[in-house]
C-alpha cells in the first residue's frame, strides 16, 4: 500500500516570500493500481511525483510506502519521465543489464518489449518511441514496488504515443505493477488507470476522484464506450472552470 497523508509543498516566490503549492494532500494507492494525476500547468503533478520518488521532501505530512516512509530515492520505486535517461555509450541490451544480471530473464525482458532485434544497437541508433520503450522495460527490469510516470510520451508523435499507450497498459497489467502516471492527457489516464485524481486550485487540493471499473488492459476502442464520454466531460468542465 501507499499512503500520501496531509501533504504539504512551497516554492520559493521571492526571497521574502514562498508560494504554496498544494495543501493537505492525502489519498492512497492498493498494490498493483494504476492511479492517474491531473490537473491544469502549475498545481505540482510534478513535484507530486517527485515526493513520491523520494527526490524531494514534503514541507508537511509523509508519505509511506508499505509503512516505510519515504525519505530518499530508493530501490522499491523507479520513476521515468520524459527527458532521455538511456545510458547512450551502451547498447539496448546493456541498458537493461545495469538493473538485471541474468541473461535469461533480459532475453524475456527483451521479448516483453518487442525490441529482441535491437539488442546490440545503441541509443543513438533508436527512434524515440524505440528509446521511451527501452525505458520502460528498464523500469521493469529493476523489479520496484511502485513506478512512477511522470508525462512519458509527452515528446512523442501522436501515432507513436497511441501505440506505446497500448503496450505500456500491457506490460503493467501483465506485471502488475503499482503505478502512478502524472499527465496533461485526459484520453492517455482513462485508457491506462483504474482512478483519476485531479488536482486544482491555489494551492491545489484534490477537486475530483474517479473510479474506472473496466479491466485492464484496454483498447483504443474504449474510447468510445459512454462510460468514458461521461468522464471526459466532467474533467474537461472543471479544467475549463479552474
Amino acid at each position: 500500500m501507499i499512503y500520501v497523508n496531509n501533504i504539504s509543498f512551497d516554492y520559493p516566490a521571492s526571497k521574502k516570500e514562498k508560494n504554496r503549492i498544494f495543501h493537505g494532500l492525502s489519498f492512497s494507492m492498493s498494490k498493483g493500481q494504476f492511479v492517474s494525476i491531473l490537473g491544469r500547468s502549475g498545481c505540482g503533478k510534478t513535484t507530486l511525483a517527485n515526493i513520491l520518488a523520494g527526490y524531494v521532501q514534503p514541507l508537511t505530512g509523509s508519505v509511506k510506502i508499505n509503512d516505510v516512509r519515504v525519505k530518499k530515492p530508493g530501490r522499491n520505486r523507479i520513476m521515468v519521465n520524459q527527458e532521455h535517461d538511456l545510458f547512450d555509450w551502451m547498447t539496448v541490451e546493456k541498458n537493461i543489464s545495469i538493473v538485471e544480471k541474468d541473461p535469461g530473464v533480459i532475453s524475456r525482458l527483451l521479448t516483453l518489449g518487442k525490441l529482441e532485434r535491437y539488442a546490440n544497437l545503441y541509443p543513438a541508433a533508436l527512434s524515440g518511441g524505440l528509446k521511451k520503450r527501452l525505458s520502460l522495460v528498464r523500469a521493469l527490469a529493476a523489479n520496484p514496488d511502485f513506478i512512477i510516470l511522470d508525462e512519458p510520451f509527452s515528446s512523442l508523435d501522436p501515432i507513436t504515443k497511441k501505440e506505446l499507450q497500448i503496450e505500456l497498459g500491457k506490460l503493467i497489467a501483465l506485471t502488475g505493477k503499482t503505478t502512478l502516471l502524472v499527465t496533461h492527457d485526459i484520453e492517455e489516464a482513462m485508457l491506462l488507470s483504474d482512478r483519476l485524481i485531479v488536482l486544482g486550485g491555489n494551492p491545489a487540493k484534490i477537486q475530483l476522484e474517479i473510479a474506472i471499473s473496466l479491466p485492464r488492459p484496454r483498447k483504443m476502442s474504449a474510447k468510445t464506450r459512454i462510460l468514458f464520454s461521461k468522464i471526459r466531460r466532467k474533467v474537461l468542465a472543471y479544467l475549463l472552470e479552474s
